[in-house]
């Protein structure tokens, strides 16, 4: 397994309990951990991916907020410096992405250009 590092993005603490809850999910393959990253998409040219998986070859794993995050190498300089927050409110609910290398994103917020 490879290093473990750290600081690549942030996870606040509301999006670490209900990262840390969704992972109790029945179902759920043995070994899974968050991925973060992006794909080609989307109305401004990228989407995020947040979902369950297993480490692969190009993964890094990161300790982020008592988090373990599984980070493909190739997508983190669209990740550097971004906050994955939670909200539980009655109009917003969801993971928020806050990227500062997003030169714009789209108005639901889940896809961006660099």
């Amino acid at each position: 397994m490879a290093d473990i590092l750290t600081n690549i993005i942030k996870i606040t603490d509301s999006a670490a309990a209900e990262i840390r809850n969704l992972l109790q999910s029945p179902g759920l393959p043995e070994g899974s951990l968050l991925r973060v990253g992006v794909k080609g998409g989307g109305c401004s040219g990228l989407s995020y991916i947040l979902d369950f998986d297993v480490k692969k070859a190009l993964d890094d794993v990161h300790v982020i907020n008592g988090v373990q995050v599984l980070i493909d190498k190739r997508h983190a300089m669209y990740l550097m410096g971004m906050e994955v927050d939670y909200q539980s409110g009655l109009n917003d609910r969801g993971f928020i992405f806050n990227n500062p290398n997003a030169q714009e994103t789209c108005g639901c917020g889940t896809s961006f250009s660099v």
